[in-house]
């Protein structure tokens, strides 16, 4: 079957079509016109691992992303494989493809999820609620993407070098139809973090993450998710940028995102 980019469609990041998912215009991201936003495929992958069947109930709790080279605008391919089953953990790969060229993969650990009793733990200071916050103005890393996820600034902003402390909201479905999860959710916008907390002027320097860690203690309560994120420039052309994930609970896990750093 012959499947065509799909051009401006504001409801969804990708369109299912028999076993590919095709993007829409709104997965492009920063680096390239050609290129997707880390955040849509990093919410695709999350999806797949989550869509791998298990016996038991089970929870992903950490998802690393391997960006292999720039995700073309084109539709892709995802397939899962059990790498170590379990009925209280499990390890998952993850592949995408376009045009039979793998793109991205990841590694997903999955911990069995069951109600047990605890003892009274401290209380979390829950952070300020989106509420009141203005979303934010456009700024030099405003992409198409940017389009399908609302940020507000708590601290910091698009046109200020971070550190940053924003809430966010995916506005569209990750595919089409569907209602994305926690995880999802978290993945989609955990992307983010190294483009809004900038310490390089970005017309004059390239800092490009090729992988992403979420790792959560809990699964984030809402459509709205928080991040606390800077980031950490070595003079030896690497470096990381580091989120707190919070909701309106509290702290609720971690991402670090790796990045290559060098001047244009």
């Amino acid at each position: 079957m012959e499947h065509r980019y799909i051009r401006a469609v504001p409801y969804a990041l990708f369109v299912a079509d028999g076993r590919a998912l095709v993007p829409t215009e709104l997965t492009q991201g920063p680096w390239s016109q050609d290129a997707q936003h880390g955040g849509p495929v990093a919410a695709l992958l999350a999806r797949t691992a989550e869509s791998c069947e298990s016996d038991v109930p089970m929870q992903v709790v950490r998802l690393t992303v391997e960006l292999l080279r720039p995700v073309p605008l084109r539709p892709l391919v995802a397939t899962s494989a059990l790498r170590r089953p379990g009925r209280r953990v499990q390890l998952i790969d993850v592949t995408l493809t376009a045009d039979d060229t793998e793109v991205a993969v990841a590694r997903a650990l999955r911990i069995r999820s069951t109600p047990l009793e605890l003892p009274e733990l401290p209380a979390l200071d829950p952070p300020s609620p989106p509420d009141g916050v203005l979303a934010a103005a456009a700024g030099q890393f405003r992409v198409p993407y940017a389009e399908a996820v609302e940020l507000r600034f708590v601290d910091g902003g698009w046109d200020l070098p971070g550190p940053v402390r924003m809430w966010t909201r995916l506005r569209v479905p990750v595919v089409a139809g569907e209602s994305p999860s926690p995880l999802q959710r978290t993945a989609a916008a955990a992307d983010f973090g190294n483009g809004v907390s900038w310490v390089l002027e970005f017309d004059r320097f390239l800092f490009i993450n090729p992988d992403l860690t979420v790792s959560l203690s809990r699964p984030p309560d809402g459509e709205w998710i928080g991040f606390d994120v800077a980031s950490e420039i070595a003079p030896d052309g690497y470096g990381q940028a580091v989120s707190g994930i919070f909701d309106r609970h509290g702290s609720c896990g971690r991402a670090a995102q790796s990045l290559f750093v060098d001047a244009r």
